[in-house]
């Protein structure tokens, strides 16, 4: 049986959902644990097969301490199966959801310097009603010059939840 750790870094809860529905095809082949980024740091990574973190982004950036995270285990990282998947809003767009296309993917990994065994995009959620009023008007402009939803009053997710489940299919193996 294949032992799977996901680790999520999440701003506003949407990766942590991804992670859950990911799990649920995990623990068909063996133990799966989701826990957040700071659970991580307390966890004893060498007792997993396959680690794989999921990643938000907000204004354009991973959180530092995801890239403190890769850096002080990526030994651990690199021989064990690892596996990276980052959330975001601009992944809604088709020339920009993939592993290759995604400007996101591509900076995270030539800063964090890994080299994950797998790699995935997925798109985001726009939640405007759940957001601080800095938050709120900020993603609104951004969407505003990036020709997204700007309607304050409702809440918007681009996830295309097949393209999780088959991802997460290709996990069990």
């Amino acid at each position: 049986m294949t032992s799977s750790l996901l680790i999520y870094s999440s701003t506003d809860g949407h990766t942590k959902t991804i992670c859950n529905r990911i799990t649920k095809f995990l623990k068909e082949n063996g133990f799966s644990k989701v826990v957040s980024l700071e659970e991580a740091t307390k966890i004893n990574l060498s007792e997993f097969d396959k680690i794989i973190i999921g990643a938000s982004i907000r204004y354009g950036k991973h959180s530092k301490e995801l890239y403190k995270f890769v850096n002080s285990n990526k030994n651990i990282l690199d021989n064990k199966k690892g596996i990276f998947f980052s959330v975001n809003v601009v992944a809604r767009k088709s020339e920009k959801n993939s592993a290759e296309t995604n400007p996101y993917i591509k900076k995270f990994l030539k800063i964090s310097k890994w080299k994950p065994k797998k790699i995935e995009v997925f798109a985001g959620r726009v939640d405007y009603p759940n957001y601080n009023i800095m938050d709120k008007y900020i993603i609104k402009f951004i969407m505003f010059i990036t020709k997204g939803p700007t309607d304050t009053s409702q809440s918007y997710e681009f996830t295309d939840w097949s393209k999780v489940d088959n991802f997460a299919m290709e996990l069990k193996n």
